[in-house]
């Protein structure tokens, strides 16, 4: 398993260089970096669109991408190095390529009218057109498009005719082909520019979906045009606002006829327009930024839950005969369309935004868009992450949530290295490769000073005293090392090859060379990159650990006392340059990379052994040393750090029990960023800290709930504008609309007011329809209300708050925000109804009249734990199992918070929160140090070590009645006999003699389980085989047996020495403890709902009865009825989409599957679900390993089985581990991914 984790992935924003860089089908869009292409996909669980893979195999930047139109899981993408792959994005992987393709393919797109062809053109021409496959596979030329007289910025082919292609020019002009008719080369240029030679490109061009000939054209300077490409002419010229603006970008919206929408190059508006109209319908300034391009998608996201319709048509009411809704206004008719648009800014923003709610489902701002050449982390502040890039800017990020803070104004030409200003003077250095080296003032926003010292030539490295904060160094392309202070004093100007202070210089070749500078001597020499290195970093607290970053694409991990690489890392997609950890932090490290992303590192598996000696509270030489020791060979890993030392110095200061102070303040510095501090806090509360003690961060991350409400009170207070959104109102209503309208009237002077609302609810005039009602009754107006919102809930709006709100219907609202997956509003309207603040009066109460507050409370407090339940989840689902832990602790559900943390697989973390919070965690707890117990016992190297073995028992003895674990860890314990006794002795167990005749009286005694027990103690442990066997086999032929009678037995008998479970004479008792471990473990996964291994158990179990000579009662077919059985009653929870056919079971699959759930108890409170660890939903270059369980691609961290080949995801490895102990390849070798 790897030693390095990934927990974390800042995305590089979208290029700004070319056009056709963002493309969308179906439920997934995808956008292009320089070198790298960024898929999203709508999880349809929450709602929202996740990463969902990289596609990095171009070397040089990309130029287009164009999405199958037949294929959603197929699409092309070419680059500046004349190559052109087709991509398969389900299987992530390349499934043809063409090579040196005659020239640059500048513009690309997928043909229409064939399912495996891709055109592409360079310049001026000519449009290639690659058939990928079949018989006529290969590159033709198109006969007509070529040599163009000014180059082409885009083409687009005809979604209906077949063969139709359009070009658009630099000159502003387009060319039209289509066969059988006459070409029209450089034809339909704006009028103002005929007769000149002026530019002005054409930036967008789009097919009407509904014509044949009719095309949206923009040009930058000249705005849009409606053409009619048959006859030539414009149909519609449109206008814009402001004479300044401009259009970059432009897409038609398929859910509106006639719709389209339009990016300003400018500053980020995004327009509406209907053709029937010459000026925009409606404007949004989203950002700053001018738009790069647009996309929308063709299926906007679904809603997760399907919230019933009344039975009433909405717009007919229960006096009205009119059951059609009424004509639509032209106000109403030009509306803002549903529909989500995928947004690209030139500053490398990208986002997707709901066109008609007006907000952002998602928004990915400032990414860089080019090479990242330096990281470093704030001296104060461990949170705050600078980058330093090609594209020319340097980015603050705050790495708890994985967003940019801070940019700088950017133009910088390339941007190759940083350096913060000590302490917290907020201020960066950068230095730039033509314009000198410059101080960033963050809070000001702009440049304070420039260095240029070094003239035009690039300077490679800058560096800011922190012991002298006037004084900077660079060292330059020139040779030169300058030191000069902070308002540009020259102090010493050094000429290279000479020492050069506060530079590093890497030797440009693929070696590492280690110095003792009090020697002036090389004392090793680290191999094994094969490209040369740019990144080099020590850890801050184990001196012999080093971290270099290579230009071959990978993070090698060294411990440098015996040379030996550790861990190596093949996530980054291009060269790496950078890597840094903070000192407060360091055992997280953040790498910068070509590929344009930040990616964040968890290196605390690399001193799990240290780790294990702080939650066991193991004396301080056992935890904290000197760096002479820590280096000698051998030697367990120790801290020597300043962070250590400062944190046992505090302990040390602290009266009475400090345990709770040290394992927080280590854990802090040990875990990484992501929820930890979170967590702690939390613990805090619940342990009534007061909460002045609590950091002034503490209201940005997940808040117990009994701080909820006081804070967003406040937060509301602060707020000094208010935003209203306006209802209806129309202009030139049509002559029903106006019948209705003055029919309304007379009732109203009537005093028939019930009939005016009905009919004003009619004309869609519900504010006054609602003003007036309660003139009827109260009754009435609740009930209105109660219409009001359930349509406004079916439109999906935000509107439908206020009403709910008003008429106490808060289980509505909290169900509406949760189908929309808006969870932490759910959350902040469930706990403000348990606070009271809510009207509890219902029109009308089905549970009946008595109904009283208190069952009101105690509704809403299902609804507060299903809201926190439904976060969580998503929490998790997204790999951050820390934060689901901090909802569950924010409504004091600690059981549940210890389950997350567990199924996350933070064992560490959770028996330190779980130590910390005492009784109520205790299960759980437990649960994690048998778990953590397991891990040391089977530390690759290490066990049976005496160190990892005392661990191991240590971590045991902190259990309640933990002799059975005992058993199990001497019985597994294959050292030799004084070890084992030794083992024994600190255990309080007999010796191994006595366990022989132990055995033997029990088994005359005829007690199974004790016989079992002390065979495994003894020298003869395989003596237990036979008899455990032979119990297990027996009783499973009852036909009324269940899970919790053999599981004991069967659990006892896995512990069995690996040595002796491989011998030739155990052969047939082996392969039957390995059939019936694999077909309990099986019903254990049903139990605890691992669904993604229940099918792989089964089928392991029938292969195993297949392939070996074995007498167990378990048929194949019988294993086969029972996972068809359980496949067919759970098929409505696993199904993986809406669409997928839902079959019910038959009568003999229910009596199958009643009578395994007979078999099967309630398992450890809240410990069931699918394990899903940090980082499992972060894409990588080297997510290339296949699951020998799926066949599939695995996403995430990978575990290795023992044949050094296999592999299976480390979440099924996990919960493998957790049901059936032996490896999935039958070897009878144990599993441990813990």
């Amino acid at each position: 398993m790897s030693q390095v984790r990934q927990v974390g992935l800042l995305a590089a924003g979208c290029q700004p260089w070319n056009k056709d860089v963002c493309v969308a089908n179906g439920d997934r869009f995808a956008y292009c970096a320089t070198l790298a292409i960024y898929i999203y996909q709508l999880d349809h669980r929450y709602n929202e669109f996740k990463l969902h893979a990289i596609m990095s195999e171009h070397k040089k930047t990309i130029t287009a991408i164009s999405w199958c139109p037949h294929n959603p899981d197929l699409f092309a993408s070419g680059s500046t190095d004349n190559l052109v792959i087709i991509w398969n994005v389900a299987e992530q992987k390349v499934i043809a390529k063409l090579d040196n393709t005659k020239g640059t393919p500048a513009s690309l797109s997928w043909c229409w009218n064939a399912d495996d062809t891709v055109a592409f053109a360079s310049q001026r021409g000519p449009l290639f057109i690659w058939t990928i496959s079949g018989p006529d596979s290969g590159v033709t030329v198109h006969k007509e498009a070529h040599s163009f007289l000014s180059d082409t910025c885009i083409f687009r082919w005809h979604t209906q005719k077949k063969g139709k292609v359009v070009f658009g020019h630099i000159d502003g002009s387009l060319s039209i082909f289509q066969p059988g008719n006459k070409s029209q080369k450089h034809v339909m240029r704006p009028e103002s520019l005929e007769g000149t030679d002026e530019e002005d490109p054409v930036t967008a061009l789009e097919w009407d979906p509904l014509s044949t000939d009719y095309l949206l054209v923009a040009n930058l300077h000249r705005g849009i045009r409606l053409i009619d490409s048959e006859s030539l002419c414009c149909i519609t010229t449109f206008n814009f606002p402001s004479a300044v603006a401009s259009v970059q970008c432009l897409a038609w919206v398929p859910s509106a006829p006639g719709m389209f929408i339009t990016g300003d190059s400018q500053v980020g508006v995004l327009r509406v327009w209907n053709v029937s109209r010459a000026t925009p319908v409606d404007n949004f300034k989203l950002k700053k930024t001018g738009f790069h391009c647009l996309h929308v998608l063709n299926s906007p996201p679904r809603k997760k839950f399907s919230i019933q319709s009344p039975t009433k048509n909405h717009y007919t009411s229960s006096t009205s005969e009119a059951v059609p809704p009424p004509t639509l206004t032209q106000n109403q008719a030009f509306s803002v369309p549903p529909g989500h648009a995928v947004c690209c800014f030139l500053d490398g923003g990208v986002g997707l935004y709901d066109m008609g709610a007006k907000k952002w489902d998602f928004l990915r701002d400032l990414g860089h868009v080019e090479t990242i050449f330096d990281c470093k982390f704030k001296p104060d502040d461990p949170n705050l992450l600078a980058t330093a890039s090609f594209d020319g800017t340097i980015k603050v990020w705050d790495i708890n949530t994985l967003t940019a803070v801070y940019t700088s104004p950017g133009n910088e030409g390339v941007v190759y290295s940083l350096s913060w200003a000590p302490g917290d003077l907020n201020c960066i250095a950068g230095a730039t490769s033509r314009n000198g080296a410059f101080i960033w003032d963050i809070k000001k926003g702009k440049i304070v000073q420039r260095f240029n010292e070094h003239g035009k030539n690039g300077i490679f490295c800058i560096a800011w005293s922190h012991k002298d904060s006037k004084r900077i160094a660079t060292c330059s392309g020139d040779g030169y090392c300058i030191i000069r202070t902070v308002d540009g004093k020259v102090l010493h100007k050094y000429k290279h090859p000479a020492a050069v202070f506060g530079c590093d210089w890497s030797q440009n070749n693929s070696s590492v060379r280690i110095w003792d500078y009090t020697k002036d001597a090389c004392i090793n020499i680290l191999r094994g990159h094969t490209a040369p290195v740019r990144g080099l970093m020590w850890n801050t607290e184990i001196p012999y650990l080093l971290i270099s970053g290579s230009w071959d694409y990978t993070i090698k991990v060294w411990d440098t006392r015996e040379g030996t690489c550790l861990d190596t890392v093949y996530d980054h997609g291009a060269d790496v340059y950078g890597l840094t950890c903070h000192p407060r932090r360091p055992f997280t490290m953040a790498s910068c990379s070509r590929d344009s992303t930040v990616r964040l590192w968890s290196l605390t598996p690399l001193i799990t052994p240290l780790q294990i000696n702080i939650l066991a509270d193991r004396s301080w030489e056992e935890i904290i040393g000197n760096t002479d020791c820590a280096v000698e060979q051998g030697m367990p890993p120790l801290l020597c750090g300043k962070v250590s030392r400062d944190i046992k110095q505090e302990i040390e200061k602290l009266s009475g029990n400090p345990r709770v102070k040290k394992l927080r303040w280590f854990s802090e510095c040990l875990s990484p960023p992501g929820g930890s501090d979170n967590l702690w806090d939390l613990v805090a509360v619940i342990k009534g800290q007061d909460d002045s003690l609590l950091p002034q961060n503490y209201c940005k991350g997940i808040m117990h709930l009994k701080h909820l409400i006081t804070f967003r009170t406040s937060e509301a207070q602060k707020l000094t504008t208010v935003k209203m959104s306006k209802f209806g109102g129309g202009i030139g209503a049509p002559t029903k609309e106006e019948r209705l309208k003055e029919a309304a009237e007379i009732h109203l002077r009537l005093g028939q007011i019930r009939r005016y609302c009905e009919l004003m609810v009619e004309l869609g005039e519900w504010d006054k329809a609602l003003s007036v009602a309660p003139g009827v009754s109260v009754k009435y107006w609740k009930k209105l209300m109660q219409r009001r919102a359930d349509q406004l809930i079916q439109e999906d709006k935000d509107d439908v708050i206020p009403y709910c709100i008003a008429i106490g219907d808060v289980k509505k609202l909290v169900h509406f925000f949760m189908s929309r997956g808006q969870l932490k509003e759910a959350l902040l309207v469930a706990q403000a109804a348990c606070e009271g603040n809510m009207q509890t009066f219902h029109v009308s109460t089905p549970k009946g009249s008595s109904y009283s507050d208190d069952n009101y409370k105690e509704d809403f407090n299902e609804l507060l734990q299903e809201a926190c339940r439904e976060l969580a989840e998503w929490y998790f689902q997204d790999g951050r199992a820390v934060l689901a832990a901090c909802c569950h602790l924010a409504v004091d559900n600690i059981e549940l918070a210890m389950a997350y943390l567990i199924r996350g697989n933070e064992l560490e973390l959770a028996v330190c929160v779980g130590t910390v919070l005492g009784e109520l965690a205790g299960p759980a707890t437990h649960y994690a140090l048998e778990l953590l117990a397991r891990k040391c016992m089977m530390i690759p190297t290490c066990f049976p070590s005496t160190g990892y073995r005392n661990l191991a028992v240590d971590l045991l003895l902190m259990t309640p009645d933990s002799e059975l674990q005992l058993v199990k860890l001497c019985a597994f314990y294959p050292g030799c006999i004084e070890e084992i006794n030794d083992l024994h002795e600190k255990c309080k167990l007999p010796t191994v003699e006595e366990c022989m005749q132990l055995a033997e009286t029990a088994h005359a005694d005829g007690n199974i389980f004790e016989t079992i027990k002390y065979y495994l103690l003894s020298q003869e442990p395989e003596k237990a085989l036979p008899i455990g066997i032979d119990f297990i086999k027996e009783y499973i032929s009852s036909s009324n047996w269940t899970l919790d009678t053999i599981y004991p037995v069967l659990d006892l008998l896995s512990y069995v020495r690996t040595e002796k479970l491989v011998l030739h004479t155990c052969t047939e008792a082996r392969n039957e403890l390995l059939i019936l471990c694999g077909y309990v473990g099986a019903l254990l996964a049903i139990r605890r709902q691992y669904q993604s291994i229940v099918p792989a158990l089964y089928e392991y179990t029938s292969q195993l009865l297949k392939r070996r000579k074995v007498s167990v009662p378990i048929k194949i077919e019988q294993l086969s009825e029972e996972l068809d059985a359980w496949r067919a009653c759970t098929q409505s929870i696993n199904r993986s989409s809406e669409e997928s056919p839902y079959t019910p079971p038959s009568d003999s699959q229910r009596m199958v599957y009643a009578t395994l759930l007979k078999r099967l108890k309630e398992p450890l409170r809240g410990i069931i679900g699918p394990d899903y660890v940090t980082g499992s939903n972060l894409p990588s270059h080297s997510d290339i390993h296949i699951s020998c369980f799926t066949g599939l691609k695995i996403q995430g961290p990978v575990f290795f089985l023992e044949d050094g080949k296999s592999t299976i995801s480390l979440n099924d490895a996990l919960m493998w581990a957790k049901v059936n102990p032996f490896s999935p390849l039958g070897t009878g070798i144990r599993l441990n991914p813990f």
